[in-house]
């Protein structure tokens, strides 16, 4: 039998869980969804705190919340499926078999910016407004939804003789191996990131700024932290996690600069 027990034997902890929660007439819900549901959830309360804050309806937030998480599921796929094609190729149906693993969050960033653009476009709302309100709940949902990563022994990095190193069952190497907890290297620097926009956000001048320091952030974290995985999707030799997050570093940085008098000059 196959020990499926999740240990970080450098510090002296073991945990032993299935990654199924439990079952409904005979459909599993997983660990992962559970907490990426607390995540998101955990998020949408803190960008309607920061909203409030803003002078932002809250219902407006709710509204671009219902219509994001659709299409931000759709695109976290739709990113995954383009850039592995191969693993879908011979059974196009399988795109659809969402629930066997398969999603990015770049995907995901990506149709939920590109959803609420269109909403605060005919809404006729300031999108920079709503961003920089939301980032704040989107990084923490971030942070926590990375431990659904945990539950469903994935997005571990290479293998590694660190004290923090942990130690899960690999089915592509048939044995248990001692990798690099990437799940939690993100989780941590997401709630870094979290943190420092806060006390950003006390300096903030212009629509945007927030929005540039998340692109900025998160995306220097995910760079590095990208590079120890084995997961990664590829382009040729190179990581297209990475390709992204150099993007968005320099949109961020765009962003940033474009608001550098406003800004910095309260500082």
């Amino acid at each position: 039998m196959i020990d499926d027990s999740i240990v970080f034997p450098g510090l002296g902890l073991r945990f032993n869980f299935s990654p199924v929660a439990f079952k409904i007439f005979g459909l599993e819900v997983r660990w992962y969804g559970i907490i990426i549901a607390i995540g998101f959830l955990c998020g949408f309360l803190a960008s309607t705190y920061f909203a409030k804050k803003e002078e932002v309806n809250p219902e407006v937030l709710l509204d671009i919340a219902i219509i994001a998480l659709p299409v931000a599921i759709i695109f976290a796929r739709a990113y995954y499926v383009i850039f592995n094609f191969k693993e879908f190729k011979d059974n196009i149906l399988s795109i659809f078999a969402i629930r066997q693993g398969g999603i990015a969050i770049y995907g995901a960033l990506i149709g939920a910016l590109l959803s609420t653009y269109i909403y605060c476009k005919i809404k006729k709302i300031n999108f920079f407004k709503i961003c920089d309100v939301g980032v704040h709940g989107l990084i923490l949902g971030q942070a926590i939804g990375r431990w659904g990563n945990f539950a469903n022994r994935e997005a571990y990095g290479y293998e590694t003789n660190l004290p923090w190193r942990m130690q899960i069952y690999s089915n592509e190497v048939g044995r248990r191996i001692d990798v690099h907890p990437t799940f939690l290297y993100e989780s941590l620097w997401d709630f870094f990131v979290f943190l420092l926009l806060l006390f950003l956000r006390k300096y903030k001048k212009k629509e945007g700024d927030m929005l540039g320091f998340y692109l900025i952030f998160y995306s220097t974290g995910r760079f590095f932290i990208e590079g120890l995985r084995t997961d990664s999707l590829m382009i040729g030799n190179f990581r297209v996690s990475q390709i992204v997050a150099a993007l968005c570093i320099v949109v961020g940085s765009t962003i940033v600069l474009k608001n550098k008098r406003s800004f910095f000059d309260k500082i």
